[in-house]
């Protein structure tokens, strides 16, 4: 297991190996992630605790603004812009390929590249 902190709170990998990699991760309440895309990760997101705005690309492209509650579940297939932002203190869990490092940021309040 392996704690990875982060400017919106932290990550856990509780898994990663070269089939699939499985986090828990934590948000606090008015944070957000970066605003980003995939090239071959595709993960899944099962929201254990909280709300959240999510943005994500609909079918045509267009960054379209959404509330999840605990219980929801999100899928980020591979070039699906998408971003987070915690309503509440925010407590989930990603299922995804292994490619951790997969990671194109289009925009980032942190200045992260």
């Amino acid at each position: 297991m392996r704690i990875v902190e982060k400017p919106w709170r932290r990550e856990i990998w509780i898994a990663h190996n070269d089939r699939y990699a499985f986090k828990l991760i934590e948000f606090k309440a008015g944070s957000r992630s970066s605003l980003q895309y995939h090239e071959r990760k595709h993960e899944t997101i099962y929201i254990e605790k909280g709300r959240l705005e999510v943005e994500a690309d609909d079918e045509n492209g267009n960054l379209i603004k959404t509330i999840a509650n605990a219980g929801d579940v999100i899928e980020n297939p591979p070039m699906r812009r998408h971003r987070i932002t915690a309503i509440d203190d925010v407590r989930l869990f990603e299922v995804s390929t292994p490619e951790l490092d997969d990671v194109v940021r289009v925009e980032d309040d942190y200045g992260r590249k």
